[in-house]
């Protein structure tokens, strides 16, 4: 059978009518860039913010029809809005059945939702890993953050939301593709304890991600809203580089509790780390600190340390601007070894020197989210 094509796809969703019930959604111009991956089609139909709701049908019947399709395997597509700062982007649906929450010692504070944001069921508390600038191992962090959180005795989850550059396949040794519940909610992905979902679980590794924002938009959100979670204290979302649509996508639609930035002591690194800890406070959300990654190096044959990019940068920096400093992370050959072969630190060696850094950061990071003020859990519904 013939591979789709995105011109199949853009006939089929002629036959959708539009909101005016006069025009079809392709003649409306209201269709995203289509992409097509192993059988998968990923759109986005933008919309009138305010009117996302009531426009939540034709969404399902631009799903249904191009599902029907012979030859398509599934398909992802969400409403889109250009809307203002911390707006709503697509339409609320009700939320899936889940499980009750089991007993828990470390009980999630649920976060109070700033205006226009929309949390997610059974969630406590959102937080962002991100940093200004690339290679500065800010994946390997929340990967190991995340797990220092569930070494603490918390339920956790990591969200990868590097939709051009997915990195938690690899960095948590888990491949294959996820169920769905009812063809609809998607069920993450496990390893190590921890719920996981990523684009690139979606996609072949190799496939090139050419997506304009409100696709990334929507493929942020929907990875965000449409996954069964359950019952989680905490979601880690690692976060693409940069201050991009992801990194505004995640700021201004999603309750974040608070964001972390990853830093290596050098000057440079901390000049990009300046820009993404702006970003933040601009759109109101809290920095919950600074780590320093690579902070010194660890000969493995002497033990000598070396400070490669300095040290200290970050910690100065922290000071400066008045947010916490929450830890200094070596560079050593064990960290670079264990992300390349899926088998993070912190869970292939627990009780070494360099996961009890991660878990002491991940409690500093607790301790923050634990003490900020709590309220009833809100009835949420699923966007």
């Amino acid at each position: 059978m013939a591979d789709i094509t995105k011109e199949q796809v853009l006939e089929t969703l002629r036959t959708v009518r539009g909101p005016d019930l006069e025009h079809n959604i392709v003649e409306l111009g209201m269709v995203s860039d289509v992409f097509i991956s192993d059988a998968k089609v990923y759109f986005s139909i933008t919309v009138p913010a305010e009117r996302a709701k009531e426009l939540e049908p034709m969404r399902l019947a631009a799903e249904r029809v191009i599902k029907e399709l012979p030859g398509v395997k599934g398909a992802l597509v969400a409403l889109t809005a250009d809307k203002k700062a911390g707006t709503g982007a697509s339409a609320a649906r009700p939320a899936p059945a889940q499980p009750a929450a089991h007993s828990h010692a470390h009980a999630a504070p649920q976060q109070p939702p700033r205006a226009g944001k929309i949390g997610v069921p059974g969630v406590g508390a959102i937080i962002a890993v991100a940093s200004g600038k690339g290679g500065v191992g800010k994946s390997t962090t929340a990967v190991n953050l995340a797990l220092g959180l569930l070494a603490n005795g918390l339920r956790v989850g990591i969200l990868d939301a590097d939709i051009y550059g997915p990195s938690m396949p690899r960095l948590l040794k888990i491949s294959g593709r996820p169920t769905q519940i009812d063809g609809r909610i998607i069920n993450p992905m496990q390893n190590y304890g921890l719920k996981v979902m990523s684009m690139g679980f979606l996609v072949e590794e190799e496939t090139a991600m050419i997506w304009r924002g409100p696709m990334v938009q929507s493929a942020l959100l929907q990875m965000l809203r449409e996954v069964a979670w359950g019952q989680l204290d905490v979601l880690v979302v690692d976060m693409p580089p940069g201050t991009g649509d992801a990194q505004l996508t995640m700021a201004q639609q999603v309750p974040l509790a608070g964001a972390i930035i990853v830093s290596t002591p050098q000057d440079l690194a901390l000049i990009d780390a300046r820009k993404g800890l702006n970003m933040f406070r601009k759109v109101e959300v809290p920095v919950l600190g600074i780590v320093e990654n690579m902070s010194y190096f660890i000969a493995p044959d002497t033990g000598a340390r070396y400070d490669i990019f300095g040290h200290g940068g970050a910690r100065k920096e922290a000071e400066r601007i008045g947010v916490p400093f929450l830890g200094e992370v070596p560079l050593t050959m064990g960290i670079r070894e264990t992300s390349d072969a899926g088998t993070p630190l912190v869970a292939s060696d627990p009780n070494g020197t360099v996961a009890g850094i991660y878990r002491d950061i991940a409690a500093k990071v607790w301790a923050q989210i634990s003490n900020m003020p709590q309220r009833a859990a809100p009835t949420i519904v699923f966007e």
